[in-house]
């Protein structure tokens, strides 16, 4: 357990949150969340003890081992993987070189192999004997092909080395779990693999996601930062979400009778202040104008701001929208991404492509924009259709030396410099934030700026590849609820599982051996026992492991 009292953390002279008192118990699953900068990382890091609060105290229960999801992909790189993991439980990884290391002795005694066999029960104990099987079943779970498993960690890839640094935080039973963002990198096949472990999980984790589905379904509280303060709640993010619309709407019903009153106390005051009679009354009635004055004034702001994301087409799209036939791709490689692929396209899908194929999807996604030339195969678009893409790689569209404004007017048909900074005013880039220089944005602030490009564009056909990546909650609710409302084609695929859920109703999976199509809902899709059949089959004799489930 984790008892957190009267903490307050200071940023810069400016506080993040002060008095917080909170208490994390066995059994329970904690969502952080809040706004972007409002402090989530860093009470992680206050909780851990990487970071120092500036007041109050943090206490752990007796003996308990903390574990925490490393962000720092580079620190491990001489070590091997196995290594790695076993290192998030120091005291086994400790006494299993300690064994080695007694064993590889030139003059080994009969007083070493007394010890040794003390050390061989402790290891035994601590669960050493079942150790490396279990590494190996938590790093297939999250995607970590076995090829990979005896490797060293300089040799993996950012992506493989998340998965090895989340199964680093999670070996051992730790009785405190702290994750910060640990579905980044991830597919949804892991995503799901890690839910279901927090789920099994019987002691204490505290995390800081952006999934919402993934915190609805591991999270028991929520803990929220806001208005420079902590607030827990009983139950998951939807729970949360729903509470607090109802909060800021109490709130703004309040602010909005005590203005009415405020108006009627103002006039009486002003109409009967200098009247001998009434004088007491207009004296009283300014007392109670004053308390209701500080009480609206004091009504705190919300840290939270949601960009405004619309797509509207300029053009009603047809019946002819996009038809594939038979094309094939191989990457620089060689490895073939795609192999007489073909499909139609129509006016009402908006479909999402999944699976484990992430390679494919994008390559047709390039292959249909342009970007990229199939070896063999064709497509056609409707002579009514128009499309914007925003790729999962987005760098090369930021290479330059623009600021927002000038960035963005390249793609405006409204050029002029008040239309254009009031637009980016509503993705929350305001004042002097619409002439930063467009090279030294962050992930999201990127992809915000991708947003207005498609925004700008009124196509009547979207195609986004991972568009939630590097945004935050209250963006990817804005994105999500506009593409629900678009009535135009809408082609996608994400790691966000409650984003496909709500806004697709067509899912297409590209597998090694040809396409699995259905107009049905992710959870549909998932849950169908067939369908499941189906992809055994479509995947037979590749070696890839299916891990979709609910």
């Amino acid at each position: 357990m984790i008892t957190v009292s009267d903490v307050s953390v200071r940023f810069s002279e400016k506080p993040l949150f002060k008095d917080v008192n909170l208490k994390f118990t066995n059994g329970n699953c904690y969502g952080i969340t809040g706004a972007n900068g409002a402090g989530k990382s860093t009470f992680l890091k206050v909780l851990s003890g990487e970071l120092e609060h500036d007041s109050g105290t943090i206490s752990i229960s007796t003996g308990e081992r903390m574990a925490v999801l490393k962000q720092d992909h580079f620190a491990y790189d001489e070590y091997s993987v196995k290594d790695t993991v076993m290192m998030g439980f120091p005291k086994l990884y400790e006494l299993t070189k300690a064994i080695d290391a007694i064993y590889a002795k030139p003059d080994f005694s009969d007083e070493d192999g007394m010890k040794a066999a003390d050390m061989q029960a402790e290891f035994g104990e601590l669960g050493g004997y079942e150790a490396e099987n279990q590494i190996e079943q938590m790093l297939s779970g999250l995607g970590l092909e076995e090829e990979f498993h005896d490797r060293m960690m300089s040799e993996l890839d950012e992506s493989q080395k998340v998965r090895v640094l989340l199964a680093q935080a999670i070996f051992g039973n730790p009785d405190i779990l702290v994750l910060d963002e640990p579905t980044n990198g991830l597919d949804i096949e892991s995503i799901t693999w890690l839910e279901n472990f927090l789920l099994e999980f019987e002691n204490t984790v505290i995390v800081v996601s952006h999934d919402r589905h993934f915190l609805n379904t591991v999270c028991t509280y929520i803990c929220d930062i806001d208005y420079g303060k902590i607030t827990q709640f009983a139950g998951n993010y939807d729970f949360w979400y729903q509470m607090t619309q109802v909060l800021q709407r109490q709130a703004k019903e309040q602010q909005k009778k005590a203005e009415d009153k405020m108006k009627d106390l103002k006039e009486f005051i002003l109409r009967f202040s200098s009247n001998a009679a009434k004088s007491k009354q207009a004296t009283s009635r300014k007392k109670i104008y004053d308390k209701l004055a500080q009480s609206v004034e004091e009504l705190p702001v919300s840290t939270r701001k949601f960009p405004y994301v619309n797509f509207k087409a300029d053009r009603e799209i047809g019946n002819n929208v996009l038809e594939v036939k038979n094309i094939s791709y191989k990457d620089s490689d060689g490895v073939q991404l795609l192999k007489d692929f073909s499909l139609k396209v129509n006016r009402t899908d908006k479909i999402a492509f999944v699976g484990i194929e992430h390679n494919s999807i994008s390559a047709l996604f390039d292959i249909i924009n342009e970007e990229k030339k199939p070896e063999s195969g064709e497509y056609f678009w409707g002579q009514t259709t128009s499309h914007t893409y925003l790729p999962r790689d987005n760098s090369h569209f930021f290479e330059n030396d623009y600021n927002i404004t000038e960035w963005l007017k390249q793609y405006s048909k409204e050029q002029d410099d008040a239309y254009v900074r009031g637009f980016l005013g509503r993705m929350l880039f305001s004042g002097d934030e619409s002439l930063k220089k467009v090279k030294v944005l962050s992930g999201g602030e990127k992809v915000r700026c991708m947003l207005s490009k498609l925004m700008l564009s009124g196509a009547n056909v979207l195609i986004m590849d991972d568009p939630t990546n590097h945004l935050d909650l209250e963006a990817i609710q804005s994105l999500n609820e506009a593409l629900i409302a678009f009535p135009g084609v809408v082609l996608f695929t994400s790691h966000d599982h409650e984003f496909i859920q709500s806004v697709a109703n067509r899912i297409v999976e590209i597998t090694p051996n040809g396409i699995i199509d259905r107009m049905t809902s992710f959870d549909d899709y998932i849950s169908d026992d067939s369908i499941t059949e189906l992809r055994k089959e479509m995947y037979k004799g590749t070696g890839k492991k299916l891990k979709f489930r609910i």
